[in-house]
């Protein structure tokens, strides 16, 4: 059998290795001068006035739940087909997570169902830009002031999507990015809050660095010594290394390029499956240029998704299911959510598969996902 062709992989070229190399030879490993840089390099790209790098999306995710001033029994409202951490970041400040369905059309939440779900405890709605495509997300922020609400949006698939000509970061009260190694770009692990927010900005600050405070114009009790910090709230140890930084930095600089070749591989994909009976293609509004993220096709009723993925991976070519619900998790399942509540993300598990797209992936292995996939029926 020829080598699996993944269904996502990073691209790292020999300047950011160099880049990563200049800083292990420097005074700085962990978060120095280039955690700063980066974010003021990150902040202006996406159009917001601050961010805040993670050591991962998911302490991205927390942080930002925390920042929003989440408090026990709060609730996010939040779309079940996503990875588990959205979720899970709001269960870790003792918040309650409540999703509304998918729109049927749609990998995304549908906006309609938010306003029903919105309760005296709703504190945080957090769409998610599933595989890149963007949420439509001036109607819920719309939803948000007329709750006086605050919107976290995941944007973990969607660094370099736009949404009505405007960036993918600069809309929502707070945007997470993550730079796994499978996302736009990456810093090994990694991820990021971008807000314009001043008083979200102080609180993601704080939380990712043990809630301390060393700056003498902010400390609480003063103190003549240079020395001299406090703790003022409960944070995590949640920081980037310069080392990480270093790699982001260097990646930022192709994020145009990487992106551009994603949504040629989305294209070609889509002219090669549009006549394709055993198949959908992913369908976005036109007021969203995707970052393609993911490519998910969803399998017709009467193919067996398991027969299909084992076919694809006997050819060679690796495929993914983004995501199983968030409420089938067993974790979930015991807390007591009902599948049947959610129809349209039920019906979308049980089709949806990612096939490859990275700005690797060559002009040849892309004609044999093409091929070996017309094939299925």
């Amino acid at each position: 059998m020829d080598s699996i062709i993944p269904y996502g992989k990073q691209l790292i070229d020999e300047d950011d290795i160099e880049a990563v190399v200049k800083v292990l030879r420097s005074d700085f490993l962990t978060t120095g001068p280039l955690c700063r840089e980066f974010e003021e390099k990150l902040a202006q790209k996406v159009g917001a006035k601050h961010a805040v790098v993670f050591s991962s999306g998911t302490a991205a995710l927390h942080a930002a739940y925390f920042a929003a001033g989440l408090e026990p029994g709060q609730q996010v409202i939040t779309t079940p087909i996503t990875f588990a951490a959205t979720a899970n970041a709001a269960l870790y400040l003792g918040g309650v997570p409540v999703f509304a369905d998918i729109a049927p059309d749609s990998f995304n939440i549908d906006v309609t169902k938010i306003e029903s779900a919105i309760t005296a405890k709703t504190k945080i709605i957090a769409p998610v830009d599933m595989a890149g495509i963007p949420v439509d997300i001036d109607p819920i922020m719309q939803l948000a002031e007329k709750y006086n609400l605050v919107v976290v949006e995941d944007a973990c698939h969607a660094l370099g999507a736009t949404y009505k000509g405007r960036p993918v970061g600069s809309t929502a009260h707070m945007s997470v990015f993550s730079f796994h190694p499978v996302k736009a770009i990456t810093t090994g692990e990694g991820g990021a809050v971008v807000t314009s927010n001043p008083d979200y900005y102080e609180r993601l600050v704080l939380f990712r660095s043990h809630g301390i405070v060393k700056s003498p114009d902010k400390l609480m009790h003063k103190h003549k010594g240079p020395w001299y910090q406090e703790m003022q709230l409960l944070g995590y140890n949640y920081r980037m290394t310069d080392i990480q930084c270093a790699l982001g930095m260097s990646q930022l600089k192709k994020l145009d390029a990487f992106v551009h070749r994603r949504r040629e591989i989305a294209a070609q994909y889509t002219l090669a499956f549009q006549d394709n009976n055993a198949i959908e293609i992913p369908a976005y509004s036109a007021d969203v240029n995707p970052a393609w993220h993911l490519y998910i096709i969803r399998l017709k009723e009467d193919l067996d998704r398991d027969r299909v993925c084992y076919y694809l991976r006997e050819r060679g070519i690796g495929t993914q299911v983004h995501y199983i619900p968030v409420y089938r998790h067993p974790y979930y399942s015991y807390l007591g959510y009902n599948p049947e509540e959610y129809p349209n993300a039920e019906a979308y598990y049980r089709s949806c598969l990612s096939i490859p797209i990275f700005p690797a992936l060559t002009n040849s292995e892309i004609e044999k996902v093409i091929n070996v996939i017309n094939r299925i029926n």
